[in-house]
């Protein structure tokens, strides 16, 4: 408990001082604040967007496709991730492939989602899970490939069957490598979101920051990057949490 109040203060102190030293900044005259707006003009702008009740819809909206893009890109990353490092004839079929496309960022595939599913919700999805795949992939290949042989070769003195031994055995060793790459995927569906948002979208944080760049209001901008931050901060402590929880051993 006393640790939680120290991060807690730790958190306050630190975001406290973030903006005493932006309100310094924003306020010193050295740059327009129609430009580098105050966090007062802000927070305004934010009680101005809640009261028109698009904040909490951008919101949602923005949640539930990045919610979906995240399970899809996450679930098939696991999957392929074990497969890939477990299974010889999976890996040398698809991992050639898998290599190939992690250098392409989210943004390059946006005009391509957008003809092959349209500008409504699929080409979001595919975006988002595209990138999120990608991560939560790499790091579960990488956990699965790198099980210590002393496990594999107890199980099966043991008399364990392969079906036994990959859940019992190959899935516990690798999932603080799997909750690593969840972690980064969740930061990532974000970052992917805006790229989805900012072409054929009506509504959500993505395209609310690009109507925003239209009329030069930086202070909707700021909302809806703190709204970003924020949501990225607490699904990565969420995760963080939920990690130490189920992977206990890894501490152990």
């Amino acid at each position: 408990m006393l640790e939680a109040f120290k991060k807690v203060g730790q958190l306050v102190l630190s975001l406290s001082g973030v903006v005493v030293i932006w309100s310094l900044f924003a306020n010193s005259g050295f740059i327009s604040q129609n430009l580098f707006p105050t966090p007062g003009q802000v927070w305004h702008a934010a009680i101005d967007l809640y009261q028109d009740g698009v904040l909490m819809s951008d919101l949602r909206i923005s949640l539930t496709r990045a919610a979906i893009g995240f399970s899809i890109g996450a679930s098939l990353g696991i999957l392929l991730g074990l497969l890939t490092a477990r299974v010889k004839i999976v890996s040398i079929a698809i991992e050639p492939f898998l290599n190939l496309l992690r250098p392409i960022p989210a943004i390059a595939l946006v005009p391509v989602a957008i003809v092959w599913f349209g500008i409504g919700e699929g080409s979001k999805y595919f975006v988002i899970s595209y990138t999120v795949f990608l991560a939560v992939w790499l790091n579960t290949h990488a956990g699965a490939s790198d099980v210590a042989s002393t496990y594999i070769r107890a199980a099966r003195s043991l008399g364990a069957s392969r079906t036994r031994e990959f859940f019992e055995v190959i899935i516990p060793a690798s999932a603080p490598a799997i909750f690593v790459g969840l972690r980064l995927g969740a930061a990532l569906a974000f970052l992917s979101l805006v790229a989805a948002e900012l072409s054929g979208a009506s509504a959500g944080i993505g395209f609310r920051l690009q109507d925003a760049r239209q009329f030069i209001r930086t202070d909707r901008m700021f909302v809806g990057l703190i709204q970003l931050g924020i949501l990225g901060a607490l699904l990565d402590a969420a995760f963080a949490y939920t990690g130490r929880r189920l992977v206990h051993w890894e501490n152990a």
